[in-house]
């Protein structure tokens, strides 16, 4: 004969208990990414025979790895609350600046020590003037955003860089030994855990969050805000030079409008991610997550030769969907713990 807990019983506190942490786990941010990278998986392999190659899928992911290596101090700047858009021109800054040193006859290394240094000096422009002028990043990141850009094409015009050096050619278009795996990737994955651990695991992570949340706090708790602000800055242009040795090395070439257009879809990467737009909250695994999600979608929709405006627009759709969502799902927690306070009552 069955028997029916009593109302208030431990028996059906710990059912209430079990379902309210079971609906934590499924409303959470990055598994509702997961279920729908799996989704574009699913729908991408019907539609495409092509789609789950592996060895497509593997050479797909060149094609969104320079941008994926940005987002991750990308993060670290929105979880700041601060914001860079003049990314994607430094990334043509740095190139144009490594194709001048190819030409010139400079070796591999000195190329890709230019193209650094050049990005880097770039991101700690922008960190001196946010910081040092107290102007909202912003409206610096457009300033500088036009400035880099501008530079770019006042040095080539409509000319551009062809001759690199062949070993250069490697960081973008080379395999680990004779595996099919990118070499683009493989440095995506390593540098994905080095931020992951210093986002979690350090001092200085947990004082990027604290400038998100409330950066005032943070500065009357001790936190050198101004400090962790440059770093990050700075940290977001070298991170862009990186990418721009990749990209590069991979299309062979230098022209002015290299990587345009790129910083909407970095920022889009981020957000998806989960990083709140206000700063404060998010991770990167959630990020990771988003990078492979764009990707894919977006090499699936090249294989049925989707064109590249309609891509924009998802592109645009995703960015508005990833802010939005948030509050939806918290809407949403609040509502289901006011049902589980009010079946205890």
């Amino acid at each position: 004969m069955s028997r029916e807990a009593p109302i208030g019983s431990p028996e059906l506190g710990g059912a209430s208990r079990f379902r309210r942490k079971w609906a934590a786990r499924v409303l959470q941010w990055e598994f509702i990414l997961f279920v729908i990278l799996v989704l574009v998986f699913i729908i991408n392999s019907n539609l495409s025979p092509y789609f789950l190659d592996l060895g497509n899928l593997l050479d797909s992911t060149s094609n969104f790895m320079e941008k994926a290596i940005v987002a991750l101090p990308m993060t670290f700047v929105i979880l700041c609350g601060d914001i860079d858009i003049s990314v994607a021109s430094i990334i043509a800054l740095s190139s144009v600046f490594m194709g001048m040193v190819s030409a010139a006859g400079g070796s591999v290394l000195e190329i890709m020590t230019v193209g650094l240094a050049v990005a880097s000096a770039a991101g700690f422009l922008n960190g001196i003037l946010i910081t040092r002028f107290n102007i909202p990043s912003i409206a610096v990141t457009i300033g500088s955003f036009s400035l880099f850009r501008g530079i770019a094409y006042v040095i080539l015009g409509d000319q551009a860089y062809t001759k690199y050096p062949k070993a250069f050619a490697y960081f973008g278009q080379g395999y680990i030994g004779n595996t099919p795996v990118p070499f683009e990737l493989v440095l995506f994955i390593a540098l994905a855990i080095v931020f992951a651990v210093l986002l979690r695991r350090t001092t200085f992570g947990r004082r990027v969050y604290s400038l998100g949340n409330n950066s005032t706090a943070a500065r009357f708790s001790g936190v050198n805000v101004s400090r962790i602000r440059l770093i990050v800055f700075t940290l977001n242009g070298l991170f862009s030079g990186i990418a721009s040795i990749l990209l590069t090395s991979r299309i062979g070439s230098t022209r002015p409008n290299i990587a345009e257009g790129w910083e909407l879809e970095i920022i889009t990467t981020v957000v998806l991610g989960g990083v709140a737009i206000t700063g404060g909250k998010g991770n990167i695994w959630g990020v990771i997550i988003g990078i492979f999600l764009l990707g894919f979608l977006q090499f699936g929709m090249g294989l049925i030769n989707v064109p590249g405006k309609v891509m924009n627009i998802v592109t645009g759709f995703m960015l508005i969907f990833a802010i939005m969502l948030p509050g939806f799902l918290k809407q949403l927690r609040l509502r289901l713990e006011g049902a589980a306070v009010a079946q205890k009552e």
